[in-house]
């Protein structure tokens, strides 16, 4: 990573298949663990401002609850209309049980 990381949460907080938003330092996170993976992206739906981390997980995407769109969690890239423009994506990184992620 090269920006310092910023702690978000720890890995026992996350459920397996589950999204959690988070807000850290101005930014609204849609945080997701899939086994020994952790996803972050931006929370609002590109397509309308909708909470993504409300949306349903299914393989390695999340739903819009609204629309239907769905969002690849490693990109950010849509993976179905209406949404067409992506939403950030963030690297995270696991130190000693504690999600770290690199918000620039």
């Amino acid at each position: 990573m090269s920006e310092p990381a910023v702690r978000i949460c720890s890995l026992a907080d996350l459920t397996d298949g589950e999204a959690l938003r988070i807000d850290v330092e101005g930014h609204r996170l849609c945080v997701v663990r899939l086994d020994s993976e952790v996803y972050a992206i931006g929370d609002r739906c590109s397509h309308a401002d909708v909470s993504l981390s409300e949306g349903e997980v299914e393989d390695c995407a999340i739903e819009c609850p609204k629309h239907g769109s769905a969002f690849d969690l490693r990109t950010g890239q849509p993976l179905s209309l209406p949404a067409v423009r992506a939403v950030p994506s963030y690297a995270i990184e696991i130190v000693e049980g504690e999600v770290m992620v690199e918000l620039s």
